[in-house]
């Protein structure tokens, strides 16, 4: 593997001269793999600043020394004898509206690849492969590879390159980010190296929708080489900027598209209704973050014909979250006091600082005689299930949940299935489902966008970094379909509560705001929102 690993690298080199402080003010310790082969040098840290005060990059390093790979007899340095190669950048992919998925397993890689399915993208591997590194490589396929690589031995390692650059030169970024996701599933690192070196050349930040998700993808792809994942998730997670005048990165997709007001207004409007007749209502919120859903509700009863109810309301978020509110989860609270003060409605908040995998009962602050309703807003999905841990905090807390009683449950999440699928599968998953996310973010600013970049790199690039780069308990981006949710739910003891017309009346209207590409529909009882023909997320209510 000499040459392979132990180096640093700069995966989407981009102009930032724009770029300055206080947009770029997240700055870590580098932790430089400086390439000596044989000789790793470990690190536990990322970098996210600019270079040369000219070039901005995202750097994936090392946790540990030790790579799984199988061994390539005729590995090549992915430094040297680099290829002019840049294919068109002008073409905005969409997601292919003939994919599916099931409960349990992806669809076939046909269909989904760009037009390149699993064995034609496996035949060109091999072809590429044995451009590169010569039969003597030892890794021809018969069954897969027909391509005639006598002479070989005879061949210097740049007419090799440009051999395979030639093969490459009618693929555009998405088709050739696939291939290098089959070589890494495949442990074959020198492929995977050597198209990396040409994918680093096709990406871009402030490019085309494709370009920048494959900017990202790809450094899920090299931390899941170095075992960086988990490290990048970390720091990574949207991060106040340094100016108060500024929104926070999670607070810029919030307004730029209806993702979460998507989330935030189906269930508001369903729990309002589900305690219509009640006195006294105890809402519980698993990720509350700047509490800004509860505001318009509490508004909303201060206007009951019989007076406001007296309102509480439990905010349960880790103390990781403290970015998207300034502070600890009293801050909150003081808000929603503030609101509800104003508004003469009856008010206690109670926070529980903790992640959801600790709570319990006695932590949820329960009162004889109160309503309880709670909201699971794109959270539960990070609980790790029975295929991470035996505790399996996924179920456990729905039977918690269900023990409450309550008078309505409401969960939006993504819809997306990446919780136990294999790593190439869930790849072209993550591919799938981000491709319509970054063309929904492109129609609403400009590609050269501050803000933008900022909002892309600190709240989605860390989901596919952790998705691709991440296994095991490391692993906290675990999707899965409603259907497969419908059937945990079942299971806890639920049953589904078809959500009213009033609240898909109130989705339509917000929907009014937004691109006419975003979409809306109504099934079984539960709101989907899409981009195109591709499913983003579901809303739906539970007793």
């Amino acid at each position: 593997m000499e040459g392979n690993v132990g180096r640093v690298h700069r995966l989407y080199n981009q102009p930032a001269s724009e770029m300055s402080p206080p947009y770029w003010s997240s700055s870590f310790h580098i932790l430089e793999n400086v390439g000596c082969p044989g000789n790793v040098t470990q690190g536990t840290d990322i970098s996210i600043q600019a270079y040369d005060k000219q070039y901005f990059t995202l750097e994936s390093s090392p946790a540990t020394a030790q790579y799984v790979a199988h061994e390539s007899p005729s590995a090549l340095s992915t430094s040297s004898n680099r290829s002019n190669f840049s294919p068109p950048r002008s073409q905005t992919y969409i997601s292919d509206p003939q994919r599916s998925f099931d409960n349990t397993s992806c669809s076939p890689v046909s269909g989904s690849s760009g037009g390149v399915d699993d064995y034609e993208l496996r035949n060109k591997l091999r072809e590429m492969e044995i451009s590169l590194l010569g039969p003597e490589s030892g890794t021809m396929d018969p069954e897969f590879c027909q391509f005639n690589g006598g002479g070989f031995h005879d061949v210097s390692p740049s007419e090799r390159w440009d051999r395979m650059m030639e093969m490459l030169s009618g693929l555009d970024v998405k088709q050739v980010l696939i291939l290098c996701a089959r070589a890494v599933s495949e442990d074959d690192l020198s492929m995977a190296s050597s198209l990396m070196d040409v994918l680093g050349k096709m990406v871009s930040i402030s490019g085309v929708p494709i370009e920048r998700l494959a900017a990202y993808m790809l450094e899920g792809l090299r931390a899941r080489l170095e075992y960086s994942g988990y490290t990048i998730y970390k720091k990574l997670r949207c991060e106040q900027p340094t100016s108060k005048e500024l929104l926070s990165y999670m607070h810029i997709l919030y307004e730029i598209c209806p993702y979460y007001r998507f989330a935030y207004m189906s269930s508001n409007v369903a729990i309002q209704e589900a305690m219509e007749n009640e006195g006294r209502i105890h809402i519980i919120d698993f990720q509350i973050a700047m509490g800004t859903q509860w505001m318009s509700f509490i508004q909303s009863l201060a206007k009951r014909p019989c007076g406001p109810p007296m309102v509480r309301i439990t905010g349960v978020d880790d103390s990781h979250s403290a970015y998207a509110r300034g502070g600890s989860l009293n801050i909150v609270g003081e808000r929603l006091s503030a609101v509800a003060k104003s508004c003469g409605v009856p008010f206690e908040f109670h926070a529980a600082a903790m992640s959801g995998c600790l709570v319990s009962r006695d932590n949820l602050g329960l009162r004889p005689g109160e309503a309880v309703s709670v909201n699971f807003p794109f959270m539960l999905h990070h609980m790790p299930d029975e295929s991470v841990s035996t505790v399996n905090h996924r179920d456990r807390l729905l039977r918690l949940v269900k023990s409450l009683s309550p008078k309505i449950m409401v969960l939006v999440e993504q819809e997306s299935n990446t919780n136990t699928t294999s790593f190439f599968n869930r790849f072209i998953e993550t591919l799938d489902y981000y491709t319509a996310m970054f063309e929904s973010v492109d129609v609403c600013r400009p590609r050269d966008d501050k803000q933008r970049i900022n909002a892309e790199q600190h709240c989605l690039a860390r989901d596919i970094v952790n998705m691709i780069a991440c296994e095991g308990e490391q692993r906290v981006e675990r999707h899965e379909l409603l259907s497969k949710w419908k059937a945990r739910l079942t299971m806890a003891g639920f049953k589904q509560c078809p959500l009213s017309s009033s609240v898909g009346d109130a989705i339509r209207d917000l929907m009014r705001n937004y691109h006419e590409n975003y979409r809306l529909e109504e099934r079984d009882g539960a709101l989907y929102l899409g981009w195109k023909q591709r499913d983003l997320a579901t809303s739906s209510a539970w007793r």
